[in-house]
């Protein structure tokens, strides 16, 4: 795990990289790679890349990058763990390569060089690298299929640069930071920022399970490798298989993928919630013969004695399976503290990651580099609410939309009477215009604000340009475009693992995780795990989430069964209330949807005015 960054001069009247621009972009990412700094340019001075270490694999200098082949012709700058690298090193072994380090990012290299680009198609594991092929001119970019690693470029016409942090780019000082339309209303519908959108113009995140060539005349298009969609209609296509099989086969892949993201040559901890998931991960962990587990949880003095508290229950999961469990509580004035240091290192703006932020900062006071999460586990087994929403409001209103501008007028009712403080929540008033397609249903599910609210929040005119190149109804119906005749559950799965999970939990978990130097890993976020999964109407008929409870040997205890699930939540709504002026009240601003929600909108317009403010808020 480590922070990359690269400066490709491909037009031939282009200026040299600037080396000291390349620093700097290096510098903005210090706190992802305690364990290593380097650079490497290419002879012409047409290349440049840099490299931050965090020691994960092969802890030796044959692990240091940027890392080149044995005859130089092959440079790359790596971000992430490859989990399945000794089985691609074995192979490429006995096809008569010669390694010449026990690094995983030498691995990449025999292997491009064995198969081109297709490569990725065979790795296991969370990358984005930058790799220079001098006998072909090019730079090939390449980001992990289900976007675990980020990798943001950007392209003036004459250069191209690319890091693992849009902010680094910026600390460069040649990449404009003029604002992005799409990414500013992006951020205000969904709480995160979708992908390919940053907030700022001149800066594009690469897909996730795509790859990018650039060569002398400039980059192309982002090739796609993997979509969620076509890989979940791929696994429907199985045979049914028995609800107690298709337990077996739900733990079989749970333990393998766990086995393998335990491949590492430090400790391997885990954060441990109150809910299902990580305490399955845990249990898998000690059945897998792991020793000295380090759990480490997260608590809040404000949820002390209620159901919102994790510490009591993932104490008892802790001692089931002989793990030295830490719990860490967080009040308001440390979030006040750090909250400056969380919008410096928030990358692009998000209503979530708080949470992910003081854990890892638990890890790092304990000296843990690695820790595995439960992130995913809800979008694989169908553990949140849209799993049922979705469908049955499509199910219900879909009839109603042959009736022409009902839903509109409807809509525009709804909302005087919300505003006029009758007791309507905002996004209820789209009920019936959004509420009966698959891509307005989730709209209306995931959304912090609806389009029709920005107009008091946004710019008109910024508004109007970042609604026409978002065309957010579009782009939800896009993640389905390959799913074919997917069910039910597999299309919430495709809607939640490509948008909420990509986009917001994924790129938290790297934001918050690296700016303590702490690698998060998810083993419920693998392609090969998805694929060795039941189909999911199976997952859906056998009651997945409840399953995973029994995954560990022996299983999880009956209180953790029995606990209504919250999410993994934090007080920031009280606090802003508090801070506001208003009365200390109970965690309902977390306990509750329409409160949550609510909460979700105050902290959005916190996050956006002290981290982002410019001429684009009306």
């Amino acid at each position: 795990m480590c922070g990359i960054a690269g400066i490709f001069a491909y037009l031939d009247v282009a200026p040299p990289v600037d080396r000291a621009e390349l620093m700097r972009i290096n510098d903005r990412m210090t706190p992802r790679g305690p364990d290593g700094n380097r650079q490497w340019f290419s002879p012409d001075g047409r290349v440049g890349f840099a490299h931050l270490r965090l020691a994960i694999i092969d802890l030796s200098e044959g692990g240091a990058q940027p890392k080149a082949s044995a005859d130089g012709s092959l440079v790359i700058t790596f971000n992430g763990e490859i989990y399945n690298y000794r089985e691609l090193r074995a192979e490429l072994q006995a096809k008569g390569r010669v390694f010449q380090s026990e690094s995983d990012t030498e691995v990449l290299l025999q292997l491009y060089a064995e198969y081109g680009d297709a490569m990725v198609g065979r790795l296991r594991g969370m990358f984005a690298f930058g790799l220079w092929d001098l006998a072909r001119r090019r730079l090939l970019l390449a980001r992990d299929p289900l976007g675990i690693k980020p990798l943001y470029w950007a392209d003036d016409g004459w250069t191209l640069r690319f890091a693992s942090q849009a902010k680094a780019l910026l600390a460069g000082g040649a990449v404009p930071n003029d604002p992005d339309p799409a990414g500013i209303v992006g951020f205000h519908l969904f709480g995160s920022v979708p992908e390919p959108f940053t907030v700022w113009r001149a800066i594009h995140t690469l897909p996730a399970g795509t790859t990018l060539v650039v060569d002398a005349a400039g980059p192309g298009a982002p090739q796609r490798y993997y979509d969620v969609a076509g890989a979940l209609a791929a696994r429907a296509t199985a045979t049914p298989v028995e609800p107690a099989d298709a337990r077996r086969q739900v733990v079989a892949a749970v333990h393998d993928s766990v086995r393998y993201h335990l491949v590492a040559d430090v400790p391997v901890a885990v954060f441990l919630s109150a809910g299902l998931d990580s305490g399955a991960l845990l249990g898998t962990m000690a059945q897998l013969g792991v020793r000295d587990i380090v759990a480490v949880t997260l608590a809040f003095e404000e949820f002390r004695g209620a159901n919102l508290d994790e510490a009591p229950l993932a104490a008892e999961v802790a001692a089931r399976y002989g793990a030295r469990h830490i719990v860490r509580t967080v009040d308001r004035a440390e979030f006040e503290r750090d909250l400056p240091a969380i919008l410096d290192a928030m990358d692009l703006p998000s209503i979530d990651g708080i949470n992910t932020w003081f854990v890892a900062k638990a890890a790092r006071e304990a000296g843990i580099k690695v820790a595995l999460s439960g992130l995913g586990a809800d979008e694989c087994f169908g553990g949140y609410p849209s799993f049922t929403d979705v469908p049955r409001s499509i199910h219900w209103l879909r009839p109603m939309s042959w009736l022409p501008g009902l839903g509109a007028l409807v809509r525009r009712g709804l909302s005087a009477a919300a505003r006029a403080g009758l007791g309507i929540h905002p996004k209820a008033a789209g009920l019936l215009q959004y509420g009966g397609s698959w891509a307005g249903a989730y709209l209306l599910r995931r959304s912090v604000y609806m389009p029709w609210e920005l107009k008091d929040l946004l710019n008109p005119v910024m508004l109007k340009e970042g609604l026409r190149r978002l065309v957010p109804l579009k782009r939800i119906g896009a993640v389905l475009e390959h799913g074919g005749s997917l069910g039910d559950f597999d299309r919430v799965a495709a809607l939640e693992t490509s948008l909420y999970m990509r986009s917001q939990l994924l790129r938290d978990a790297d934001w918050a995780g690296m700016a303590h130097g702490v690698e998060i890993r998810v083993p419920y976020v693998d392609p090969f795990f998805l694929a060795a999964l039941p189909p999911g109407a199976t997952l859906a008929a056998m009651d997945a989430k409840a399953a995973v409870a029994d995954i560990p040997d022996p299983p999880l205890p009956a209180a953790s069964r029995a606990r209504r699930k919250t999410g993994f939540v934090t007080p920031v709504g009280r606090w802003l209330h508090e801070a506001s002026g208003g009365a200390s009240g109970g965690a309902g601003d977390a306990a509750d949807g329409k409160n949550l929600s609510m909460a979700s909108r105050n902290w959005a317009l916190r996050i956006w005015k002290a981290g982002w403010t410019g001429p684009v808020v009306a």
